[in-house]
């Protein structure tokens, strides 16, 4: 399974970028070869709208089924959730530790958006 953690940076020590629209990197975890890859997200930092819907697209295309983040906006969230990846909001630390909580059932599904557009 691929997971995609929002991040700070490009290892897996990188702290969770809180942000998914605009986060500054996503880090793809492939759970059966434990490969990860960093994906920059800098055209999505600066835009002035559509950064949740861009980086749900880029998510989907990386073939992401789990998606780990501080926080989702309704845009993306239904965007996420219409190309069939599983948002779990509330992670923190470093992408590692986010990865750990998620593979301890520590991290839950989110059923909704937890902040509003433009956060």
């Amino acid at each position: 399974m691929k997971i995609v953690v929002t991040a700070q940076g490009d290892t897996l020590s990188a702290p969770v970028d809180q942000r998914f629209g605009r986060a500054a990197r996503f880090i793809v975890y492939d759970t059966e070869t434990k490969k990860i890859e960093a994906v920059d997200n800098g055209q999505n930092l600066q835009a002035a709208q559509g950064a949740g819907i861009q980086a749900a697209e880029t998510v989907s295309r990386l073939g992401a089924e789990c998606l780990l983040t501080g926080h989702c906006g309704p845009k993306a969230f239904r965007a996420l959730s219409a190309a069939g990846v599983r948002i779990y909001n509330g992670a923190s630390g470093t992408v590692a530790e986010a990865i750990a909580a998620f593979e301890a059932g520590k991290l839950t599904a989110a059923t909704g958006a937890d902040v509003d557009g433009h956060w």
